[in-house]
């Protein structure tokens, strides 16, 4: 299938693929909502700022992340926690293995962990480093570990927070945050993001950014009446627009055409309407 999924984007002059639900940090969409929450992660990430993205399934958030962490300087070490359905210990020895520390012995405690993590940050800020820890799907972390996280977040010189901590999950990490018990953690928060669907003006943009940085001549096009009815159906989720697009790009080739119109999006959108409801 990816064989013959490659070999109709070649025939249909496309260099790259325009439309991969993967987060591609290439073809990142310079849109406002998904520059302003890069600049501000970017920053937050910089300046020791404790920072929230949120949204829905689909809306961009990993993408964004990643290209924060593409863009940061190389003095700056990453953590990027993927998994947090961990304990609290298992959380701590993975954020030093991610920083490139050497895990104490697998029976060392919580004490011992977070001793190991301490020297390890005050060590790499004394040569001018700085330290960053990204959980991702934080909405799954339980409180024990977010009182770790908020314990991380204190440390700190005179001068500067030591490590700069983002929490990137679906809405219901907003909800954790804002209960009574998580004031500690969320009165850190300095930088607090959510992302919404993209609007029918920024989905029209979106198709077409990505259809210029893939397509050799830029010939390919989907008409007005197509992108209407794409952002209409996917309720502006890019997730769902790739998904639809992809499958449009399918029928333009296999009807010898250069454009996607509206019959095209109403058949490709169709596919996913009962997953989409």
């Amino acid at each position: 299938m990816q064989t013959t999924l490659a070999a109709c984007y070649e025939a249909l002059g496309f260099e790259n693929v325009p439309f991969s639900i993967t987060p591609d940090t290439a073809l990142f969409y310079p849109g406002g909502q998904h520059v302003s929450a890069y600049n501000q992660l970017y920053h937050a990430c910089m300046n020791g700022t404790m920072s929230v993205l949120s949204g829905e399934i689909g809306l961009g958030k990993t993408l964004i992340v990643r290209c924060v962490i593409r863009s940061l300087p190389a003095q700056v070490r990453v953590a990027y926690l993927f998994n947090p359905l961990m304990g609290f210990v298992d959380l701590l020895r993975e954020i030093l293995s991610e920083f490139g520390g050497e895990p104490p012995a697998p029976q060392a405690g919580l004490a011992v962990l977070h001793k190991a993590l301490v020297n390890m940050v005050l060590a790499g800020a004394g040569r001018g480093e700085r330290f960053v820890v990204i959980v991702d799907e934080a909405h799954r972390l339980n409180s024990e570990a977010l009182e770790v996280l908020r314990l991380l977040s204190n440390l700190e010189t005179e001068r500067a927070k030591l490590i700069s901590l983002v929490l990137v999950g679906q809405p219901e990490l907003d909800t954790t945050l804002n209960l009574r018990a998580m004031r500690p953690l969320r009165e850190r928060i300095g930088v607090w993001l959510r992302l919404d669907p993209l609007s029918p003006q920024e989905c029209a943009a979106y198709v077409r950014h990505r259809l210029a940085r893939t397509h050799r001549d830029g010939s390919f096009q989907f008409t007005a009446a197509a992108l209407w009815w794409l952002q209409r159906q996917t309720r502006g989720v890019p997730r769902r627009i790739n998904l639809a697009c992809e499958r449009a790009v399918l029928l333009a080739y296999t009807r010898r055409l250069r454009s996607v119109n509206w019959d095209m999006a109403r058949m490709a959108c169709k596919e996913f309407s009962k997953v989409w409801r």
